[in-house]
């Protein structure tokens, strides 16, 4: 477990849920560790199938965590889990994973676009392979997993797609804080926004989902100063939780027919879903002393 996963085990959370991901099939890139495997948990606590494909096969020297041993937790909480060593980047591994998840469940109600990385230099410190690997992972992974598993969502009676991106905030601040991070981030809200659309009219909800505050993960604490940073964060269960009323459908107050082509922050979700004191998810800092997020 990561650190924030011990944390929410031993304290009582706010959030109180009115539906269930019970049998329902979950296809996630990464998610061996952090906001992915919180989410994956949580759906695993309802008695979901959960579909982890992930490049973390061997131990990492620095940050805890395979699709093994996530399999392990998911399974511990109470689901049914199906690790899969591949890369979002590569054509054949994606593929892999959808058929793999249709032959094992029977089919994919949802896919969550977890799989992403970060480097936050400005452009003339950018490496191009950096560049080019957040293009990569977060713009052309995001697409590709959401193309490849349409068939199989477009059969599912409660078939979404959840992406982990920002509002598309065209405040420009955001592109001259970090260019290379803002195209790849709004590249994956740009394919949230196109689905939506594209995909308004066979039963298939897109949204993107996003923290209003830092986040603890295991990624944060190994960065220079990264235990100090966390100290002013959320656990990774606040996006755990609203992710699931997300996804069981949670009354969110848009008015539309169909949930999807949204935009939501988890603090938006939760309080839609009757949260009022989000204390119980910070690791120990005052609320006014938190972190606030990128994009907002």
């Amino acid at each position: 477990m990561t650190s924030s996963n011990v944390a929410s085990a031993s304290r009582a959370l706010p959030y109180r849920a009115r539906g269930s991901l019970k049998g329902r099939t979950i296809l996630m890139s990464g998610g061996s560790r952090g906001i992915g495997l919180a989410i994956a948990t949580r759906a695993a606590r309802d008695g979901a199938n959960i579909v982890i494909m992930a490049k973390t096969g061997e131990p990492h020297p620095k940050l805890q965590g395979t699709v093994f041993t996530a399999a392990e937790q998911l399974e511990a909480a109470g689901g049914q889990a199906l690790p899969l060593v591949g890369d979002v980047r590569n054509d054949g591994d994606v593929a892999a994973a959808v058929a793999a998840a249709v032959e094992r469940f029977g089919g994919i109600d949802v896919v969550v676009n977890n799989a992403s990385a970060i480097d936050l230099s400005r452009t003339d410190a950018i490496d191009m392979k950096r560049y080019d690997l957040m293009q990569d992972i977060n713009v052309r992974g995001t697409f590709l997993l959401s193309k490849l598993a349409l068939p199989a969502l477009r059969k599912s009676g409660n078939a979404h797609i959840l992406t982990l991106s920002p509002p598309l905030n065209l405040d420009p601040k955001w592109a001259g804080m970090h260019l290379a991070y803002t195209m790849a981030k709004y590249g994956m809200s740009l394919t949230t926004l196109g689905l939506a659309e594209e995909l308004k009219n066979d039963g298939v909800s897109v949204n993107s989902l996003w923290p209003c505050t830092l986040i603890d993960t295991a990624a944060i604490r190994n960065m220079p100063g990264g235990a100090q940073i966390v100290q002013a964060a959320r656990g990774s269960d606040i996006m755990a939780d609203a992710a699931h009323a997300v996804l069981t459908g949670a009354n969110l107050g848009n008015g539309s027919a169909i949930n999807t082509g949204n935009f939501y922050t988890d603090e938006e979700v939760l309080r839609a879903a009757g949260v009022s004191d989000f204390r119980p998810y910070s690791l120990g800092a005052a609320e006014e002393k938190l972190v606030p997020d990128i994009f907002l």
